[in-house]
């Protein structure tokens, strides 16, 4: 019986098609800063004077490229979503608003699903803005405002698939939302309350509160204290250290696992030891309302392993160490 088996290729080219084709995409990505002028300036300037959302619309790989456009304008201080073009005909037209803008992105520019809409679009009153490798083509011609996304080819041998195209409308697309973000003047606390649970916004948006042992929880002694009645604190504490407070609960010090370490190598007797020799004065404090990564600089410039918290009468309101810094992610 003849072989079924399927044939499959050689393999050797394949790290020399890659390099092609990154290299093409590369080039095409860099033409386009060469294109980038006035009409680019007039589209930024358009969707900043509208009071409405910015609708991106798109079908096929354009339709993909559109979605994520979308998805960096609204994460970035443009308010935005993404209407497929089929579904815009069977009414999702119906949320579009006089005061939106469109951006419509089609290689081509002869998409007909784009294409059937746009007049009904212009008649809601809405801007247009089309993204095209086409400023001849119909959907240029109708809009607003064109952007050129053209390329000289596509990556795939065959010059078919989009590739290249996609590529640079994803780069123009993300150009377009970063002016955007920086003519808003949005910053990064901006961008982490629309990321809240990533990395970022747990390192902007988690203050010293609400990550450290309250008051009650953090160990204590007076003064006066003797080295074993510290030693029982640290111990029962399990923070590595106490904190040494006047009759206001006012921090005069701290005594840690590095004091003690210091002290045992001057051979100091703990049966006798009186604490106030040994503690560190004026301990370094920070606010509950800072930010937790403000504690976090703070700790490793200082190469300290413990943080007193105080309020605003100087009185221990808790502490926080540098693992409940990375039991909470900020570190």
């Amino acid at each position: 019986m003849p072989d079924a088996s399927p044939r499959f290729p050689a393999a050797q080219g394949a790290a020399a098609l890659a390099r092609r084709v990154l290299r093409i995409e590369a080039d095409a990505v860099a033409a386009l800063a060469e294109r980038v002028g006035e009409d680019f300036e007039r589209a930024v300037a358009l969707i900043l004077q509208r009071r409405g959302r910015v609708i991106v619309t798109g079908i096929g790989k354009s339709g993909h490229v559109a979605r994520k456009l979308a998805a960096t304008l609204a994460s970035t201080g443009t308010p935005a979503y993404f209407v497929h073009a089929a579904e815009a005909a069977h009414g999702d037209l119906g949320m579009i608003t006089p005061e939106d803008v469109v951006i419509a992105l089609s290689y081509s520019g002869s998409s007909e699903e784009l294409l059937t809409i746009v007049p009904l679009v212009k008649r809601q009153g809405a801007r247009l803005i089309s993204m095209t490798g086409n400023p001849d083509s119909p959907l240029a011609r109708e809009a607003d405002i064109h952007l050129d996304a053209a390329v000289a080819e596509e990556a795939c041998p065959l010059n078919l698939a989009p590739t290249a195209s996609t590529t640079a409308a994803l780069a123009l697309g993300d150009a377009l939302a970063v002016a955007l973000l920086d003519a808003r003047g949005f910053g990064a606390e901006d961008f982490a309350r629309s990321h809240p649970g990533g990395a970022l916004g747990r390192r902007l948006l988690t203050h010293v509160r609400d990550v450290m042992r309250p008051a009650e929880r953090v160990p204590t002694v007076a003064g006066d204290a003797t080295l074993a009645e510290a030693l029982l604190q640290v111990t029962r504490g399990g923070m590595g250290m106490t904190a040494i407070v006047d009759a206001e609960h006012r921090p005069t010090g701290i005594f840690t696992d590095g004091d003690l370490r210091r002290a045992l190598e001057k051979g100091c007797d703990v049966r006798s030891a009186r604490l106030a020799e040994l503690m560190s004065r004026n301990p370094r404090t920070i606010a509950p309302d800072a930010l937790a990564v403000e504690a976090a600089e703070m700790m490793e410039r200082l190469r300290i392993s413990q943080l007193i918290v105080v309020d605003a009468d100087g009185r221990l309101a808790g502490a926080l160490t540098t693992h409940d810094l990375m039991q909470a992610k900020v570190i």
